[in-house]
């Protein structure tokens, strides 16, 4: 009848797979600066001291912090991880950690790529990247992809994940444990060794083989070995813990009360930063090791170095100075540089491989004292 007003209430609209997987992306960060979604206190760091060189002879202007980045000499040892990608705020968050890290010679992992793989997102997602080339042409980047969704495409496909950011190198993450408690998980694993394998035979540039903050076992890594990996993030328990952040998640949507269950049951679940480093050096001598997952300190960084680490990456702490601002990102990265050079100093130390070797004699599988 004309005039009168329906008192129908339509029915709210689903969210789109796009708006519910932007959603997903924003929350991770959310839960991500959450402590609770820390495994703080795990990481094994804390069981180590390096040995104070009381006479170091060397000035503290001679210490360098130049690096190995992939066979091939870098400014320093450090990188930001992949962290985010698929949500308005990532484009920003990305481009201002990019231009830091070319600015300091740090080099960078992106966010996700998997939006790419899919035809409907993929230039909206390639768009993002394009303009963080842009603005950091320089930059030692890192492509980054889940093991899940390298199992069954095409090498081709990948490699223009690699090609459209120019990258140094492609990260496949392994994320067995996030997957179960994902409720939106795909914890499909099955044949990802033979994947990997035949990537890195026909990529045609580095592959690096990342956890996502559970750490690498001995037995893990001894199965990678001769199926050629460049280098292996062990990103270990100690720093962001994924099964705490799904079990957040989980806790807030209907239906998946067993999925909030279980992540609190596994919510200490993993192999310390430390002694994946060390099962690294031992399984994998000749692949390059990079460390991070709880990574808080220049210090942290110099002990992971000392175990074996090539590399130190951060992640929460990079995504928390980029919110405060570049001038804080900037800082925070500074005093990261400082502390790493102080403790090289104080070590006795002219560069990174100088105390690598200085501590080679440290043995996986065993509680490890460096000194005190």
């Amino acid at each position: 009848m004309a005039g009168l007003v329906s008192t129908v209430t339509a029915a709210p609209l689903a969210p789109s797979r796009h708006e519910a997987f932007a959603a997903r992306k924003r929350e991770h960060i959310r839960h991500a600066l959450d402590d609770a979604c820390q495994a703080t206190g795990l990481s094994g760091l804390e069981d180590f001291r390096l040995e104070h060189e009381a006479l170091p002879d060397i000035d503290l202007e001679e210490v360098t912090l130049t690096a190995c980045l992939l066979g091939q000499p870098a400014p320093t040892p450090f990188f930001v991880a992949g962290m985010t990608a698929g949500h308005p705020d990532a484009a920003r968050i990305n481009r201002l950690l990019a231009r830091a890290c070319e600015r300091r010679g740090w080099a960078m992992g992106v966010g996700s790529q998997r939006r790419q793989l899919s035809p409907s997102r993929a230039d909206a997602a390639l768009d993002q990247w394009a303009q963080l080339r842009a603005e950091a042409p320089t930059l030692a980047l890192f492509g980054n992809i889940g093991l899940s969704q390298i199992i069954g495409t095409p090498v081709a496909h990948l490699r223009q994940l690699v090609t459209s950011i120019r990258a140094q190198a492609l990260a496949v993450h392994l994320n067995p444990l996030q997957e179960c408690m994902q409720p939106e998980g795909t914890p499909q694993f099955r044949g990802g060794r033979a994947a990997l394998k035949v990537l890195c035979e026909e990529l045609g540039v580095p592959v690096v083989l990342k956890e996502t903050g559970c750490g690498f076992s001995t037995g893990t890594l001894h199965a990678l070995d001769g199926i050629g990996l460049a280098a292996v993030d062990v990103s270990g328990l100690g720093g962001t813990h994924w099964g705490r952040i799904e079990g957040a998640r989980a806790a807030c949507t209907p239906g998946a009360g067993m999925h909030a269950a279980a992540a609190h049951t596994f919510r200490d679940w993993g192999i310390s930063t430390a002694q994946s480093v060390l099962n690294a050096r031992t399984a994998l001598p000749s692949v390059e090791c990079w460390a991070s997952g709880g990574v808080r300190s220049g210090l942290d960084a110099a002990k992971l170095i000392a175990l074996g680490a090539h590399r130190v990456g951060y992640a929460r702490p990079a995504l928390e100075a980029a919110l405060a601002g570049e001038e804080c990102l900037d800082a925070w990265m500074a005093q990261q540089e400082y502390e790493l050079r102080v403790a090289l100093f104080c070590s006795g130390c002219i560069d990174p491989a100088a105390l690598r070797r200085r501590h080679g004699h440290a043995r996986a599988g065993a509680p490890v004292t460096l000194a005190g």
